[in-house]
């Protein structure tokens, strides 16, 4: 617990530190945006929380580098999922920054992106969407340890852009996608162990860059719930993506990931019908949790 506690704290603290550095950045106002308050706020905050992978990533096997050899702290299969989430989180997170800055929000849902495509426009959320859906599968068939059974890999790919597409969904209130990452993380580190060594040869510390992602996002919730920034979709949707990736690398079942993606299915698909916001709000205990730390007035 001790290494889940250093991953998260290291995440919130280069996540805070390149807020401060890159504030002049998001002071353009070609960034701003109208929040859910009405209140002009900077999207696409979430780029701390994209970047900041970038930080272990690049310690990691620099401290192995230098040491010449592998330190004992670090095992073998460290490095490994460190690389494929810098996929998913650079290409997650470029794929809502088109959004964060060019969509328009003329088409909502998947009916509304299908839509447009049957109209023959390919809105900046429908190039999400596919694009999410091209990045999962490469996610999924690059996962270490993974069994390459094609029907596996595809429950897999829906499991995390569907993860990645749940989170945008949620990003609809400040710091909301953020706590609900928190809540999360606890059953994902209940359920999938640090050191894996089982049938599927999963690699070992699979939940940790997780973490320290969350952790990430945890850093920046204070100014987010202050409404100073927006994670934006580039934040929401490179955070999803990397909570559905812990659990297609966590070692779990075929059997439990497919019903992680049917639960994350249904819950996409509600979503066209019904606004989670309306629930959250109308349920004392999310309510409350929702807009803890907001500023009352």
């Amino acid at each position: 617990m001790t290494l889940v506690a250093v991953s998260f704290v290291a995440g919130g603290v280069v996540s805070a530190v390149l807020w401060r550095l890159l504030a002049p950045v998001f002071a353009h106002e070609v960034l701003a945006r109208t929040n859910v308050n009405g209140r002009p706020v900077p999207t696409a905050g979430g780029l701390v929380v994209v970047l900041a992978p970038l930080a272990p990533a690049v310690v990691l096997p620099l401290t192995i580098w230098i040491a010449r050899g592998q330190p004992s702290w670090i095992p073998d299969e460290a490095i490994g999922p460190w690389n494929l989430y810098l996929v998913a989180m650079l290409g997650f997170g470029l794929l809502g920054v088109v959004d964060d800055l060019l969509g328009d929000g003329s088409s909502r849902g998947f009916a509304g992106h299908l839509a447009a495509l049957r109209a023959g426009t390919l809105t900046t959320g429908g190039l999400k969407l596919f694009g999410g859906g091209v990045l999962a599968l490469y996610l999924a068939t690059h996962a270490p340890g993974v069994m390459l059974d094609r029907w596996v890999l595809v429950v897999d790919a829906v499991l995390i852009a569907l993860a990645a597409n749940l989170a945008n969904l949620l990003d609809r209130a400040p710091g909301r996608v953020t706590k609900v990452s928190l809540v999360l993380l606890v059953p994902l580190l209940v359920a999938v162990p640090l050191s894996i060594d089982g049938p599927t040869g999963s690699p070992g510390w699979p939940p940790i860059p997780a973490v320290f992602v969350v952790g990430a996002a945890a850093g920046v919730l204070a100014p987010e719930l202050r409404e100073r920034l927006m994670l934006g979709d580039t934040g929401a949707n490179a955070l999803g993506a990397a909570l559905g990736l812990a659990v297609v690398l966590g070692g779990l079942s075929p059997v439990t990931r497919l019903g992680v993606a049917v639960v994350l299915l249904a819950l996409n698909l509600l979503s066209e019908r019904v606004s989670f916001s309306a629930v959250i709000a109308s349920t004392p205990g999310l309510r409350h949790l929702d807009e803890w730390g907001r500023p009352t007035a």
